[in-house]
């Protein structure tokens, strides 16, 4: 079983989750671009029949892409090594996994949001995330019913 959070512990992990999350999306934006060209160059060799290929410009992006590929593997690992889940990375978003009241729930967090502000039931998504009621998490530990 995984890590339960308090709204206090996964709050102080958040400069650094932010961080790793940041490289995480920057190296998905670059994979795509990255994908997008070489698709593109594809493209254009077949369009105009076997038109050869830049060797040189081609390794080049098969190495963008590898650094690429590692620097998103790594922020991604080093994220769920904290017990943080990454659910999205075109919107930057991570789930905490939380008791409240005895019951599994996720305190789910934004790329630009100011703090952990929302939660959702452990089988819902971001579409049914609700406003965090400062009380009800007050007192709160991660493993002690409420």
């Amino acid at each position: 079983m995984g890590k339960n959070f308090s709204l206090n512990e996964a709050q102080s992990l958040l400069p650094v989750l932010e961080s790793l999350l940041r490289q995480a999306v920057e190296a998905r934006r670059r994979l795509d671009e990255i994908e997008q060209e070489m698709q593109q160059t594809l493209t254009r060799i077949i369009m105009l029949g076997g038109v050869q290929l830049d060797p040189v410009h081609m390794a080049a992006l098969r190495s963008g892409k590898d650094g690429a590929n590692r620097k998103l593997e790594d922020a991604v690992a080093e994220i769920e090594a904290t017990g943080a889940q990454v659910k999205d990375l075109e919107m930057g978003l991570l789930d905490f996994p939380c008791l409240l009241n005895g019951q599994p729930i996720l305190l789910c967090w934004k790329l630009g949001e100011p703090a952990i502000e929302h939660w959702h039931g452990a089988n819902e998504g971001f579409a049914k995330r609700k406003k965090i009621d400062p009380a009800r998490f007050a007192s709160h530990r991660p493993g002690k019913p409420n």
